[in-house]
């Protein structure tokens, strides 16, 4: 099989086939053309579609590994002068893992879904907005030209608006989307800066053919200065992975986006497109190894990433925000990967945190079904007996995201600890702090959750000590209870319109369409990463795809240390990170299980610092003072100046007036008697006669 060609139709079907699902839900399902198709054909033409797709990425994936490839135009939108636009494909080990990713989480939402969303009036939109999604995140993956690229990315952010403002009824979900689609939009437009750049002095929008000239372009400066050419075209593209993959100072979307459905939190903010800025980056990877300022831009923003947002998952008390800024800090460690030339372990951990995470999510999903929609976790506790594959599902993506030798998220996290290690560009050292800092947070911030959610004393079904007015609550906490469908579960509410468990009621295991994914998510989540690390990190997968420049040792010193993925698992036990790791279960433990009264201790002793954590750096303030503020003062600069002023003011009012005034003096001339007119006749005639007299000749 090596060296052929994969037929073009097949992967067109990749894409196409969740947006067919998505088209019959959302045009035939909804309003739109009024409702022709029930709930049960809205689900199964959206999960069609994606188990098609998902089948179809896994047969790619299989040819791919036997030599099989892809590049190539699928249709020719147009050609300007020697520029084509075109829709094409490029599919080779780094898509083909992306497309199984991609289709594979996306099966396992749709599926959780028609459980989660069973009382919601918006079941079938919901369902077109997924499905449209997942053809958006597959456009971007397997384009093989900036221009396709860009139309995914777009498409991507703009489902994700609709998915977080799902519930439109809601302020803070309007205000969370707005917030979203703004900050993307911040990144983009570094992103589409940096297409811009390369498309002038390479001329080309495909991939393969920019590739080609890279070298060329490496010798350019930007005009007017002496800046290289590559290290601003690699920096603007990285700005819009920092939109997109939610890097500090454009992560503020992020943690907000929890406004939106459960689902969607395991789909956008765990699995995809979050980690569509990760994808990006691996793929230019020729580009950015010819640019060392570049790649510590990206290792110091990642270090910041992964350190500081991991401590503000630390003070949450809401369920789903615990899970979103651990996304945060672990998309900060994929970045730091990228930073050190170790684009294969980032792929690695976007890959094995794709599994973990969505099911983490999904998890903390069914632990809000089963608490009526109660997302505070001091309302819950004891639920392991109650809730048991929820329990045993939770702990296994725990386990996975802290690092534990033999599951997945260990292989991934520890081969991106010893990559910072073995890197010597600017930046490093601070970056080696950060990624080993973050395991001990880590660990301590999803132990704290797991602890006060499914061990120790029972709080919920209680008079609810954590309500609305209470300062310590997270800001989600706004609604009724964050994830709260809004018009159901009314029976569920106490006379303050609190959601969650009435006294004696108990919390009840959820579903089989929702546990099942779970189970599904946690197997990947156990053994992906000793099955695959082998082949992607250290042997020939991303041969030809990925790009390592000789400069940047990092990748070679890991495959020298590795000797199979048993041997690093027992040896990741004698490791630092292990001893970080294990350490933070047992200071959550002690913390919340043992004797409460530390956190109450520390609270009262570093009071300042809890609220700085309790207000996110004052990240938000900053922006709506400095740029909300900003932009408010230049609109209402240029309202009052250039609008009232200069152009009705001015141009507009101001020639009516000069107007008004000629004909105010025409007015005084036109009487309307005929011997004024006779006289003003002889008047010019005569001055005539006196202008032209002196050229009269002489008789």
């Amino acid at each position: 099989m090596a060296g052929q060609l994969l037929n073009p139709n097949l992967l067109l079907a990749v894409p196409l086939a969740p947006l067919a699902g998505a088209a019959i839900a959302g045009l035939l399902g909804t309003q739109f053309l009024g409702n022709l198709v029930g709930r049960k054909t809205s689900h199964t033409a959206t999960i069609l579609g994606v188990l098609i797709a998902f089948i179809l990425s896994l047969q790619t994936l299989l040819a791919v590994m036997d030599g099989a490839t892809f590049n190539g135009t699928i249709y020719n939108w147009m050609t300007i002068g020697t520029l084509k636009m075109e829709v094409g494909f490029q599919i080779d080990s780094l898509s083909a893992m992306m497309m199984c990713v991609v289709t594979f989480v996306s099966l396992m939402v749709h599926i959780y879904t028609i459980g989660y969303m069973k009382d919601d009036e918006g079941y079938n939109r919901f369902f077109a907005y997924i499905s449209l999604f997942t053809f958006s995140m597959l456009m971007l993956v397997m384009a093989n030209n900036f221009l396709q690229l860009f139309f995914g990315w777009e498409a991507v952010g703009l489902v994700s608006y609709l998915l977080i403002g799902f519930w439109y009824q809601r302020p803070t979900a309007i205000v969370a989307n707005m917030k979203a689609f703004l900050v993307n939009r911040v990144g983009d437009f570094g992103f589409i800066l940096g297409i811009g750049l390369l498309l002038a002095f390479a001329g080309t929008m495909n991939y393969q053919e920019v590739f080609a000239k890279k070298d060329e372009l490496a010798l350019l400066t930007m005009p007017g200065t002496d800046w290289a050419l590559l290290t601003v075209a690699c920096i603007c593209l990285f700005i819009g992975a920092m939109g997109k993959s939610a890097q500090f100072p454009l992560h503020v979307w992020l943690p907000d986006s929890m406004e939106g459905p459960t689902p969607i939190s395991a789909l956008i903010h765990a699995a995809t497109m979050v980690t569509a800025g990760i994808f990006m980056v691996s793929r230019m990877s020729p580009l950015f190894e010819l640019s060392d300022t570049a790649l510590s831009f990206i290792l110091v923003i990642g270090s910041i990433t992964a350190l500081f947002m991991g401590f503000l998952g630390i003070i949450q008390n809401d369920i789903k925000r615990v899970v979103a800024y651990s996304t945060l800090s672990q998309l900060g460690y994929m970045t730091v990967a990228l930073g050190s030339s170790a684009y294969s372990v980032a792929v690695f951990h976007l890959m094995t945190h794709a599994f973990f995470k969505a099911l983490l999510f999904l998890g903390a999903g069914s632990v809000i079904i089963g608490m009526h929609h109660d997302q505070d976790i001091r309302n819950m506790g004891g639920l392991r007996k109650y809730m048991p594959i929820t329990w045993i599902t939770s702990l296994i993506g725990s386990l996975a995201l802290i690092g534990t030798p033999l599951f997945s998220g260990f292989y991934s996290k520890d081969s991106i600890i010893e990559a910072v290690e073995a890197t010597h560009i600017w930046g490093a050292g601070f970056a080696q702090f950060a990624v080993l800092a973050g395991v001990f947070v880590t660990a301590f911030y999803s132990f704290r959750m797991y602890f006060l959610v499914f061990h120790g004393k029972e709080r919920f079904g209680q008079a609810h000590a954590h309500g609305h007015d209470d300062h310590h609550a997270p800001k989600a906490a706004h609604g009724a209870h964050g994830d709260a469908h809004d018009d159901h579960h009314e029976e569920e509410e106490d006379d303050h319109g609190h959601h969650g468990l009435e006294p004696g009621q108990k919390p009840h295991e959820s579903p089989f369409v929702v546990w099942f994914p779970l189970v599904m998510l946690a197997i990947p989540s156990l053994i992906i990463g000793y099955l695959t690390i082998g082949p992607m990190l250290h042997g020939d997968f991303f041969k030809g795809v990925i790009f390592v420049g000789e400069n940047h040792p990092a990748m070679e010193e890991l495959s020298h240390e590795f000797h199979g993925a048993m041997a690093m698992a027992i040896h990741g036990l004698s490791t630092a990170p292990f001893w970080l790791a294990l350490s933070g279960v047992v200071a959550a433990y002690y913390c919340y299980m043992v004797n409460p009264r530390v956190p109450a201790w520390f609270f009262a002793k570093f009071h300042a610092i809890h609220t700085l954590l309790d207000n996110k750096y004052y990240m938000d303030k900053f922006n709506e003072v400095v740029f909300a503020g900003g932009a408010r003062l230049l609109g209402n600069g240029l309202w009052n100046f250039g609008d009232k002023k200069l152009i009705d003011g001015l141009l507009v009012n101001g020639s009516a007036k000069v107007v008004a005034w000629l004909s105010s003096l025409s007015r005084v001339l036109q009487t309307g008697y005929i011997y004024h007119y006779a006289f003003v006749m002889i008047l010019g005639v005569l001055g005539f006669l006196i202008y032209f007299l002196p050229f009269w000749p002489a008789k």
